[in-house]
């Protein structure tokens, strides 16, 4: 009688090749940005860090499953199609996003400015992944889903980042205790429960609170408009509705 194991079958297990192809593919479609969705072959060569022709072999089977684009009049790469559909798979495997939509429409009715949805992957930045800009305003400040904010001076990314667990995160600890007046802030954001940035010469102004879910910060909810149409002020009826917002939606997913 053969006995039954619980170990791996060796022939099915992914080849170190087949791993550093995954990784290589990953780090090609990670260069993208929104600030930078287009690159040449020598930007993505610098930043797989191999030789210009393991980079076009990359590309070239990018392109073939529709992840790359390549304009030949410009010798520049781009996203392909079939981000689009992963993007929309991903977005829709994240409750926090399904769950959002009623207490962000709420929202930006009640103080009629626009508002929007982030999460933060682990990187560098923090992902707006919804956004409801809907609003009457003349003047009005939209932004997209998609969009990458800095995660040690946008007021979502201070979220996370005064939030983050100092076992799990030791190296992003060190970083933000190199940021000048980073930790005083905060400390300041962890007494508040909210986060402010207003860039010096932009003319706008955001607010963003956590949302809290089992005890973590799984997502933060943000006010954006003109400085001048959204206070900062703690007691302020835009402060207050998005404290209140963030609460309810901490409340609906059973934090």
């Amino acid at each position: 009688m053969t006995k039954k194991t619980d170990q791996p079958d060796n022939a099915a297990e992914a080849s170190p090749n087949a791993i550093q192809a995954v990784e290589r593919a990953a780090m090609i479609l990670s260069a993208f940005t929104v600030r930078k969705p287009w690159l040449s072959l020598n930007e993505l060569t610098a930043h797989l860090g191999t030789s210009k022709p393991t980079a076009h072999r990359y590309t070239k089977a990018l392109r073939a499953v529709d992840l790359l684009r390549y304009d030949e009049a410009k010798a520049l790469y781009s996203l392909g199609p079939q981000i689009l559909a992963l993007s929309s798979a991903a977005r829709a495997g994240l409750p926090i996003i399904t769950a959002a939509g009623p207490f962000m429409d709420r929202l930006m009715r009640e103080i009629n400015e626009t508002v929007v949805l982030s999460i933060w992957d682990g990187s560098d930045s923090v992902v707006v992944v919804r956004a409801e800009d809907n609003t009457d305003r003349t003047t009005r400040v939209s932004i997209r889903a998609g969009t990458r904010l800095p995660l040690f001076t946008s007021a979502q990314g201070r979220i996370f980042c005064a939030y983050v667990d100092n076992d799990d995160n030791p190296i992003l600890v060190k970083r933000m205790g190199r940021v000048p007046g980073l930790r005083e802030e905060l400390r300041r954001v962890r007494s508040s429960g909210f986060s402010v940035n207003s860039p010096d010469g932009h003319g706008t102004r955001t607010i963003a609170a956590p949302v809290f879910a089992d005890g973590e910060v799984v997502a933060t909810i943000a006010v954006v408009g003109t400085a001048e149409s959204i206070s900062a002020a703690p007691e302020s009826p835009m402060v207050r509705a998005l404290l209140q917002t963030t609460a309810d939606l901490a409340s609906g997913l059973g934090s």
